[in-house]
């Protein structure tokens, strides 16, 4: 479900500056900031919003460790203008859990797999393996490395990594405990 923020009466977030009025709901939660026009939304998400799970790696869209969603399609937040997210819903690191705590599906094959070292580039990974299966592209490994290939991994954790789309990607009764998610 996308959800649109359009409420004026939510609080401006950071420090108030000139520049352009920007709405949009982060994580489920109404937003809204003035930023200017050249402001990243990465930058917003980070510095105005708090939300540090989104990584600066390489500001140039080639790592990955930017990656969030944007109304549930997968975008580079280090290339979008903040003011392109306008009336958006935009979903970070930070919104994938439940409000419970419960690990979302693909949070939980990454630490069962253990497709982590540094951590750095993870919380993109983790975005991005979440579009890659919304997207339907996990059939197999060689469709997994090909839609994950817009995230780097200084580390080489990819073969964990694979292992987790696909843990992620089969029935809920086929994962480890069996359980269905919730």
């Amino acid at each position: 479900m996308t959800h649109r923020a359009e409420e004026p009466d939510v609080p401006v977030a950071g420090p108030a500056a000139p520049g352009t009025g920007v709405a949009f709901t982060v994580n489920g939660i109404p937003a809204r900031c003035a930023v200017d026009p050249r402001e990243s939304l990465l930058d917003v998400l980070r510095e105005r919003l708090g939300l540090t799970g989104a990584k600066r790696g390489c500001d140039h869209g080639q790592c990955g460790a930017c990656t969030v969603l944007l109304d549930g399609r997968r975008i580079l937040s280090c290339l979008m203008p903040a003011v392109q997210a306008r009336g958006a819903g935009v979903t970070t690191i930070e919104g994938l859990a439940e409000p419970d705590g419960t690990p979302h599906p693909v949070q939980r094959a990454f630490l069962d797999q253990d497709a982590l070292q540094c951590g750095y580039c993870t919380p993109g990974q983790i975005m991005s393996a979440v579009a890659c299966l919304a997207e339907g592209h996990a059939g197999d490994d060689e469709e997994i490395r090909e839609y994950m290939s817009g995230n780097l991994c200084r580390c080489g954790a990819y073969p964990q990594i694979v292992a987790a789309v696909r843990q992620a990607a089969r029935p809920a009764a086929a994962r480890p405990g069996g359980a269905p998610d919730a």
